[in-house]
């Protein structure tokens, strides 16, 4: 089940909750509503692979944890705060990628999620515990082309 709140929690930001499963494509649809429609495939492979971190490796596919999606739209920025019920981690250091093509490959088990995280999003943070991941996105006319159409 999702739940969705459109409440503003301070600065307009809306909730979107759901137990935890790989099953994403309707929540990530609801996530990218807002963005520009040439965003949205880069925005939704980098998603993609947070919510499956927090579904998968935070929460261990338990359905009776949820995975929390807090999201808001400040100024053509796009931010979306994850957080997930697991014990945490310390995410490694990532070392810096250009492009799609320098990432490790894919069935290097040593960071790739997160190195595509860092190429995808303009802030990449976790809290200390390693329960919550914020993204931001800053769309406008400074910013880079989208690296996937």
């Amino acid at each position: 089940m999702i739940a969705i709140s459109m409440r503003p929690t301070g600065r307009d930001w809306g909730t979107i909750s759901f137990a935890s499963t790989l099953y994403l494509s309707p929540v990530i649809d609801l996530l990218l509503e807002q963005v520009p429609r040439q965003w949205r495939p880069e925005l939704r492979l980098g998603l993609q692979e947070a919510l499956v971190n927090a579904a998968k490796h935070g929460n261990n596919l338990d359905p009776s944890k949820r995975v929390e999606v807090h999201f808001s739209v400040v100024k053509g920025e796009y931010w979306w705060v994850i957080a997930d019920e697991g014990s945490g981690f310390r995410p490694p250091c990532c070392r810096q990628v250009e492009s799609y093509e320098s990432l490790p490959s894919d069935s290097s088990e040593n960071g790739r999620g997160l190195c595509l995280l860092q190429l995808i999003f303009d802030q990449v943070q976790w809290n200390h515990q390693g329960t919550e991941l914020r993204l931001c996105k800053q769309v406008n006319s400074g910013s880079r082309l989208p690296l996937l159409t």
